[in-house]
């Protein structure tokens, strides 16, 4: 729950609440979920893939990545609606903002250990905050 830690004051704050979804916490899923109309949503999703250390794993750091989500249902299933969009953080502030500030726009935040998953996630966290909770709300647009 050290993403909860990390994030969660903050997305609370803007209005986001982590979805009770305990076999999809076991799989590595963590979605934050807030209403933005009457009939749209913004989704903030999670996705940790945990290694530990084995003979099959070699030491490979584990991982996350965020994908947002706005879409016309809680579940941010791809929809034909006009507004539905879905995009990893890492190419928004790449590729769409153009913020150099990852490696790649297709960047996986890695980690071995737990300080080093505090400071990934406060990062990436750092990154929802200023860009993609805006984005997501319609606030904020790469064109300007």
């Amino acid at each position: 729950m050290i993403l909860v830690t990390v994030v969660g004051q903050a997305y609370t704050a803007a209005g986001y609440t982590l979805q009770e979804q305990p076999l999809k916490w076991a799989g590595g899923r963590f979605r934050f979920l807030k209403a933005l109309s009457d009939t749209h949503y913004g989704i903030i999703e999670y996705q940790l893939l945990a290694y530990q250390d084995t003979m099959w794993s070699s030491g490979m750091p584990s991982r996350f990545n965020v994908t947002l989500i706005r879409a016309d249902n809680a579940n941010g299933l791809e929809s034909d609606d006009a507004e539905y969009v879905r995009r990893d953080l890492s190419a928004l502030v790449v590729e769409d903002f153009g913020v150099p500030i990852l490696p790649s726009a297709t960047h996986w935040w890695q980690f071995k250990t737990q300080d080093a998953l505090g400071k990934a996630l406060a990062e990436a966290g750092h990154l929802t905050i200023g860009y993609a909770i805006p984005w997501l709300a319609g606030d904020l647009s790469p064109e300007g």
